[in-house]
């Protein structure tokens, strides 16, 4: 295995912590509380995918951020996560003037 390969491993770890984390509240914890998320896709489903698009700090930012907004009070509905936006890796296509 090569050095580049290992550090790659490593640094996804703590991004397939918390993925393993939201599984298994997925599967083990909340059948037991029922449904009770006002969006969809549900909180767990959300974060999950935040996470598995954004990675660990902006999927964890993103899914707080939906907890906190599922309450009681709020109406809820679809909120699908963002769609990722490139625009500060886009590079222009037209040449410097």
């Amino acid at each position: 295995m090569k050095a580049t390969h290992l550090i790659a491993q490593v640094r996804q770890l703590p991004k397939k912590a918390l993925l393993l984390i939201i599984q298994f509240y997925r599967y083990a914890i909340s059948p037991m509380m029922g449904s009770h998320c006002r969006f969809y896709p549900s909180c767990s489903n959300y974060t999950f995918e935040a996470i598995s698009r954004y990675g660990v700090m902006k999927g964890s930012y993103l899914g707080v951020r939906r907890l906190l907004r599922c309450h009681p009070w709020s109406k809820g509905g679809i909120d699908p996560v963002p769609e990722c936006s490139h625009s500060r890796h886009r590079h222009s296509s037209l040449p410097d003037s």
